[in-house]
This record gives structure tokens, C-alpha cells and sequence, in this order.
């Protein structure tokens, strides 16, 4: 097993048992060839077979003359029989009564060969209650001489295709393709059988995959799930009850605490609105507003995580328009110009207006804090459902537009945010079933743009 390619259980266990098929199928068939072996050898099956080796042979020899005698050609089986088998004989007759012989048959079949006349086929063997050797096979059999009538003794070597023309070529054609068929199915039905018994594994998966940060309460089905790794499948669910529990007291602690902090956030703002006019008071008052607007988003995400969000008809012009007058005091006092350019009248979409106000507030917020301290802040209402916040600051290097939507991710760390305001963002418009993003703009400075889906 290597680290870099781990091993497959279905394919181990698809290679596995198509092995031990295979080795079980030629078991078998090694052990009907040896069981054939064993018969033939002890003469249970192939008497047959060796009177027919015998038979063919004496009529594969014989020929006719051009004068109409039959004669024998010594072929090489008729020696090998000759020489192989003791005492070998035969006679061979034919309808005009010519009638060739060699060695001599078994004196207990004197008083059967005058018969010969009124047999036509016939297999002599002495009387037992068990399989014995025939003393002699009388048949008639059509050769190139014609048909004549072969008396022999039976006795003979026996061929692989003599014996399986005893036993029936249909039989062992059929029992190939039988054996055949079993190969390939067992060939298909064992992946598929080993990709049934995963498929509860398989599902497992792919509930694991569906398991995130915004997904509580998901767990690992346990239906179909091999009773081997059933165990493995209830300890991540054991876990990921243990890491919900300890993210809700998080989050609970978050929104207690943002809770809190309101309260002594506003007296601290109050006081502060009472100092004399100058920079150190406008700073002040900008820390102070950054603090409510933390406890603010940490509410807000405590909010959209626990409860439905409720939508209703909203019109983006007149919502911008509230939240840059509430927040163009701050802009002026940082020593912004605020600029709110709507393209048309009035823009209607779908949606929650609360948290709506606080995404294009958290844009606007971080236009204030990371735009330079000089320029213009302009917010636009577009009329395909876009509202821009854009800034003439420094901007946001390429590298870390992908990032700036991440949780806890800040561009800089001087202390003035968390990083949760533009995640916030994010967030809300995906619940909207729009989307924010950072445009590339030729202008220096950044451009946030909430996208929303017309309806």
C-alpha cells in the first residue's frame, strides 16, 4: 500500500474474489478431468471407446481389389493393435462372402461364429454381475471397401476423441459453455455485488461532503453501512455532535457578549459626542462606531444563522440613500467627499431591508477606514440591481481579492476591525441569492458591488 496511491477496498476486494472464482472453477474442472483420468484408466468408461479404437482400425485397413477381393493395408494402427494387444484378432466378411482374418478368436466363441450369418451387431461378453471386457464386438460398418461385417476382439488403445465420442460431444460442448457462462457472470455479478455492498459506504461519503461550518445537524447515514466500518461512521457522528455543541456555546458566547457590550458601547459614544469639536473627538467617535458596529455584526450573524430570514418588497434607491445620510457625518469628519449617484428612481427587490442596511453599511464603514482619509466615497444604485461602494484609497493588491470575504482575513493589521464585516457581507447575499465581489476598476481605490437578482 502506498501513501501516495492508497488502496482501493472495492477493487481489493473485486480482484480477491475473482481469484479465489477462478481457482474454485479450475478445481473443478481438474477435478472432473482427473475423475475422467481415473475411470479411463480403470476401464469404467472406455471399453466402449477401445472397441471402437479397434473396430476403426481393422475397417480403415481394409480395401478392395479391381477384381472385387478384399484385402488389408497394413496401416500403422492396424500394427500398433497387432503389437500392442496379446492375441489380437478379427474377421472381416462382406455380402458376397469374401472374408479376411488374422490370429484366432477365443475358443468360447466356437459355437457363436456360424451365427454370424443372423447377426447383425452384437457385443459377447461372459455372464457377470459386473462390467467385464467383451470377448468379441460383431458389427457392420461402411468403409471404402463397402459395408462389411468386423468380428473382434475389442481390445485396443483408446483416443481423447474416442472417449469423448462415447460420452457425447453435445455433453462436453455443453458443459464448456456452461462453465463458460459461469466464468462471466461470475466476472460481473462479483463487482456488482461489491459495489452493492458499499453503496451504503458510497452514501456515507457523499453526506460527508455536505457537511460544513453553516450546516449543523448534518450526520453520516448508518443505512447500508457495513456492520465492519459501522463503528468508524458512528464516531464521526459522535464528533460532529461534540463540534456543534461546542460551536453553539461559541456562538452563544459571541452573541451574549455582543449583547452586553452594546450598552456601555452607546454611554461611551454619548460621552463622546460631548467633547469639544476637533480630530481626537472625530477619531474617538469613529473608534466607538467601529466598536458598534462589531457587536452589531457579531448580532447580525448570530441572527441570520438562527432565524429565517423574512423578505419583502424593497426599494434599493431609498434604502441607500438612509444609510449614506446616517453615515455621511462620519465620512465628512474623516475628510471624505460623499457622493450618492443613483442611476434611476427606484429599484424594487426582494429581501430582508435590516439586513440589507447592514451589508451596505459594512461596505461604506470600511470605505471610511481604509479609503486614505482623502477623496470621494461614491455609492451608486444601478438599474440591473447593483449597488457600488467605491473609494479612492490605496486599493487591494490582486492576490488578496480572492481572500478579502474570508472570516477573520484582514488586510492589515492596525487594529481597527476583526475581518467579520465583509464575510457578513457575503453572507447576507448569498441569503439574498445574489453575491458581492470586488470590481476591477482602471481608477485607483477599491469597488465593492452587491449584486442582486432582479425579480
Amino acid at each position: 500500500m502506498s501513501v501516495l496511491r492508497p488502496r482501493s477496498l472495492r477493487g481489493w476486494l473485486i480482484s480477491r474474489l475473482a481469484v479465489a472464482q477462478f481457482v474454485i472453477l479450475l478445481l473443478f474442472f481438474v477435478g472432473n478431468a482427473a475423475a475422467g483420468a481415473w475411470l479411463w484408466f480403470s476401464g469404467s468408461i472406455v471399453d466402449v471407446a477401445y472397441e471402437r479404437s479397434s473396430a476403426d482400425a481393422v475397417a480403415r485397413s481394409v480395401k478392395r481389389s479391381p477384381s472385387g477381393q478384399l484385402y488389408l493395408s497394413p496401416t500403422r494402427e492396424l500394427k500398433r493393435l497387432s503389437s500392442d494387444v496379446p492375441g489380437f484378432w478379427f474377421i472381416v466378411r462382406d455380402r458376397d462372402g469374401s472374408r479376411l482374418s488374422q490370429g484366432s478368436p477365443p475358443s468360447e466363441l466356437a459355437a457363436s461364429l456360424p451365427l454370424l450369418d443372423i447377426i447383425n451387431s452384437a457385443r459377447l461378453a461372459p455372464f457377470s454381475t459386473r462390467p467385464a471386457p467383451a470377448l468379441a464386438v460383431v458389427q457392420w460398418i461402411d468403409t471404402e471397401a463397402g459395408p462389411i461385417q468386423l468380428v473382434t476382439s475389442g481390445r485396443g488403445r483408446a483416443t481423447v476423441l474416442q472417449v469423448a465420442s462415447v460420452m457425447g460431444w453435445p455433453a462436453l460442448v455443453t458443459a464448456s459453455l456452461i462453465g463458460a457462462a459461469i466464468a462471466l457472470m461470475l466476472a460481473i455479478i462479483t463487482p456488482l455485488t461489491v459495489r452493492r455492498a458499499l453503496r451504503g459506504l458510497d452514501r456515507a461519503a457523499d453526506e460527508a461532503k455536505q457537511i460544513d461550518v453553516d450546516r449543523s445537524g448534518t450526520r453520516l447515514g448508518e443505512e447500508g453501512v457495513p456492520v465492519e466500518i459501522l463503528p468508524f461512521v458512528r464516531t464521526i457522528n459522535d464528533t460532529l455532535d461534540r463540534l456543534d455543541k461546542g460551536y453553539e456555546s461559541q456562538k452563544r458566547f459571541l452573541a451574549d457578549a455582543a449583547h452586553e457590550l452594546r450598552t456601555p458601547i452607546a454611554i461611551l459614544t454619548t460621552r463622546l459626542s460631548a467633547l469639544p469639536p476637533g480630530p481626537e473627538r472625530n477619531r474617538l467617535l469613529e473608534d466607538a462606531a467601529r466598536l458598534t458596529a462589531l457587536a452589531d455584526q457579531l448580532l447580525d450573524l448570530q441572527r441570520l444563522e438562527q432565524r429565517p430570514v423574512s423578505y419583502t418588497d424593497i426599494d434599493l434607491v431609498g434604502l441607500a440613500e438612509r444609510v449614506v445620510l446616517d453615515l455621511a457625518p462620519m465620512a465628512f469628519a474623516a475628510g471624505y467627499q460623499v457622493d450618492f449617484e443613483p442611476e434611476v428612481s427606484s429599484l424594487v427587490v426582494r429581501g430582508d431591508q435590516l439586513a440589507i442596511e447592514r451589508a451596505l453599511t459594512n461596505l461604506i464603514q470600511n470605505a471610511i477606514s481604509y479609503g486614505g482619509r482623502t477623496g470621494s466615497i461614491t455609492i451608486r444604485v444601478l438599474s440591473y440591481g447593483w449597488i457600488e461602494v467605491a473609494d479612492q484609497g490605496p486599493g487591494i493588491a490582486g492576490p488578496d481579492h480572492a481572500r478579502v470575504f474570508e472570516p477573520f482575513h484582514r488586510l492589515t493589521q492596525d487594529g481597527q476591525g476583526v475581518g467579520l464585516g465583509l464575510d457578513l457581507v457575503r453572507r447576507i447575499m448569498q441569503l439574498h441569492g445574489g453575491e458581492v465581489t470586488l470590481a476591477t476598476t482602471n481608477d485607483r481605490g477599491a469597488c465593492f458591488r452587491l449584486i442582486f437578482p432582479l425579480p
